[in-house]
């Protein structure tokens, strides 16, 4: 799959004033300045699609974007570290848990975690709370391109190796890099082959 038009529709901080839950769609998470940005914008084959900051919590609000009229691509508001009050932290946990258990249109949620720094309980929290709450994910690891082959690898059998350990099976589980756009057709054949089941569940329901 190649995209070919991507459209911001809207910006908001409540999941009730989404768009209608008639298309499928995929949200992006993952801690401050994972590189989600830059990811969002290479999937989409634009330069700033998604808005990119070296100042950590940038997004902050729940961003839809409309992806060739047949899906959404939603960009979430980071978690860890931002140049925040705790207030507005805790405002946007509750933010993106109420849309992330209501959206009855979400078919994955992809967590970014950036695959050159050791594995940070943040992440693991994050992960396994999608687990007991049994809400569709996959990991995405970025910044491939800053490792070194063997570094790579051995970082993500790190990752699995701590995985198993709370885990039965493994999510899905994507390597990425934006600026060499490795990964990126891993991903967008996942979003459709994921949207033909979502289809095929509509027409069958109807």
């Amino acid at each position: 799959m190649e995209i070919k038009k991507a459209t911001f529709v809207i910006s908001n901080m409540d999941y009730r004033k989404c768009p209608p839950p008639n298309l499928p769609e995929y949200a992006f998470i993952g801690r401050s300045n994972v590189g989600k940005s830059s990811l969002i914008n290479m999937l989409c084959n634009r330069r700033a699609l998604a808005k990119i900051s070296v100042q950590p919590g940038k997004t902050q609000t729940i961003n839809h974007f409309l992806i060739d009229d047949s899906w959404y691509l939603v960009d979430l508001p980071g978690y860890g570290y931002a140049k925040t009050s705790k207030k507005n932290r805790e405002l946007w946990k509750k933010m993106i848990g109420s849309y992330l258990t209501n959206r009855p249109n979400l078919v994955y949620t992809f967590i970014l975690i950036d695959l050159r720094i050791p594995p940070q309980e943040i992440d693991f929290e994050t992960i396994n709370s999608f687990g007991e709450a049994t809400l569709p994910m996959a990991i995405v690891f970025t910044k491939q391109d800053k490792l070194k082959p063997a570094e790579s690898e051995q970082q993500l059998e790190n990752y699995k190796t701590l995985l198993l350990n709370t885990w039965d099976e493994l999510p899905p589980l994507f390597v990425t890099s934006a600026r060499t756009k490795f990964g990126k057709n891993l991903i967008l054949n996942f979003i459709d082959e994921n949207n033909q089941v979502y289809k095929h569940h509509r027409e069958k329901r109807y």
